[in-house]
């Protein structure tokens, strides 16, 4: 490995501008990395070298004919699998969508070519987005550098293992329920979801629209902020695109690393997340942040949300209801692979029910099943309306939160990574791992993770969340955080341990 691919996207982009080195070399040494670990690792379902080297020989052309380019140009990148590229395999982790060749881009793609970021490829990702550990991924599980038989979280474990051992400087995930954040805290990584609506989900295969988010995956809060610049903005293209993008994230990160004094800051710890139900360590590392933050000024409340104690339970019925909506174009007709059915009459009911019997995994037919049930009639008022209840509830409570604190805070998940197969088969505790994150989704607020420390010698996440429109705000605190947190690199000899 290059020693240079260490570093963050914005030192890469300041050494591209100086002439230190060039996206070629750059991209080359990203895909020559990835040639070499991923075979073990499968951390990119997909990989576009020829590309990405296309676009970073462009870069370079450009550079050096004296073409005014982008800040961060040449830059290389990757996407989560359920991102369109136009005429690039885009699976979203499904045996439904193998081989399939999206035509047209996602806007969050295209914004990506319009800044001259050579995009390496795509990464692994629980099928469809439902799961939390990438070991529901058609395609086999993703490892985490932390260790082979460790879990890199999920949905976007591919993004977040990718990022942190170095295969890429970062990478884009999307968020239902804590899909970029609870992979930041498996690996180490920072892992953003900005405002619903900040950034489009257009061409992002859906599977609970009214939560589903994309933002980024990188090493420091700066490029974070960096990579959400690059993606938000207004798309008339999505409905629910907000009418102007979230300016300053960039500025808000760099001001809060180099804040020494953070008097006047507001901080509230929520009491339902940062008690009973966490391991040890998590809390031990979360509470030590939370008590550097206060040393250097900031302010520390508890606030409580009564309502985050039921928030789980009413995103696991929102989430499956309309993830079975979503999901119901995938029949073998309109989108998806077909197979026949071997025995009886082949009919349009028979081959549906062949195909999606045999093309899809269990975990996505758990959550079609249940969210179907519970959009039935006689259980709609009782499940998913209550469920709808319980989300005004969240959104009460955070509205109130915020008229007294500035931002949130809690430990990302309860634990650190796991083990494969440790929860596979205990699937309330594996749900359990979104417990801290789907509050921000139900709600549509920003929140995000940032490294916190080991707990026995594992990454922690310290989630830092945002009133709605808040984002910038979100980085500021982010990298104060990460400025008084201790360093989380990923192990020299991760290598060695796939």
């Amino acid at each position: 490995m290059k020693d240079f691919l260490k570093l963050s996207a914005t030192e890469l982009a300041a050494q591209l501008r100086a002439g230190e080195l060039t996206s070629v070399e750059l991209t080359t040494a990203c895909l020559d990395y990835i040639d070499s670990v991923n075979p073990r690792m499968n951390a990119f379902l997909y990989v576009n070298r020829e590309a990405a080297l296309a676009e970073a020989a462009a870069v370079d052309a450009d550079r050096e004919s004296g073409v005014e380019l982008p800040p961060y140009a040449g830059v290389p990148v990757a996407i989560k699998d359920n991102m369109c590229d136009r005429g690039v395999p885009t699976t979203c982790g499904s045996k439904m969508l193998e081989g399939w060749l999206p035509p047209y881009s996602a806007t969050v793609v295209n914004r990506l070519r319009a800044a001259r970021l050579p995009i390496v490829g795509h990464t692994n990702m629980d099928e469809f987005a439902m799961g939390s550990s990438t070991e529901f991924s058609a395609f086999g599980p993703t490892k985490n550098p932390w260790g082979k038989d460790l879990i890199p979280g999920g949905s976007g474990g591919g993004s977040a293992a990718a990022v942190a051992a170095y295969l890429v400087p970062w990478a884009l995930g999307s968020d239902t329920g804590g899909s970029i954040r609870q992979p930041g805290a498996m690996t180490g990584t920072v892992g953003a979801k900005p405002t619903y609506g900040a950034v489009s989900r257009y061409g992002v295969v859906a599977m609970a629209s009214s939560l589903d988010q994309v933002g980024p995956v990188t090493r420091t809060v700066l490029d974070a902020a960096a990579l959400q610049e690059i993606i938000g903005g207004h798309d008339p293209l999505d409905s629910t695109s907000l009418p102007e993008a979230l300016t300053g994230l960039a500025d808000a990160a760099q001001d809060g690393a180099t804040a020494q004094d953070l008097a006047g800051l507001r901080i509230g710890v929520v009491t339902e997340m940062s008690s009973e139900g966490f391991e040890p360590g998590v809390l031990s590392a979360f509470q030590e942040v939370v008590e550097r933050l206060r040393a250097r000024g900031a302010e520390i409340k508890e606030i409580s949300c009564p309502s985050f104690s039921y928030a789980i339970s009413a995103y696991y019925l929102i989430m499956p209801a309309e993830a079975s909506s979503n999901l119901a174009r995938f029949d073998g007709v309109r989108y998806g692979n077909r197979v026949e059915p071997t025995t009886g009459p082949v009919t349009a009911e028979t081959m549906m029910s062949a195909t999606r019997g045999t093309m899809f995994g269990s975990e996505v037919k758990r959550r079609i099943i249940l969210g179907t049930y519970a959009l039935s009639a006689g259980n709609f008022d009782a499940f998913y309306g209550s469920a709808l209840r319980v989300r005004t509830l969240v959104q009460r409570d955070l509205d109130a939160a915020f008229e007294q604190v500035d931002v949130l805070v809690s430990p990302t998940t309860p634990g650190t990574a796991f083990k494969f197969g440790e929860k596979t088969d205990d699937l309330i505790s594996m749900y359990l791992n979104d417990l801290t994150t789907t509050p921000a989704n139900l709600a549509g607020v920003p929140a995000m993770s940032v490294p916190a420390g080991l707990a026995d010698g594992l990454p922690v996440g310290f989630q830092v969340i945002a009133p709605a429109y808040g984002d910038a705000q979100m980085y500021r605190v982010g990298a104060a955080v990460a400025a008084v947190a201790d360093p989380v690199e990923c192990p020299e000899n991760w290598e060695e341990n796939l």
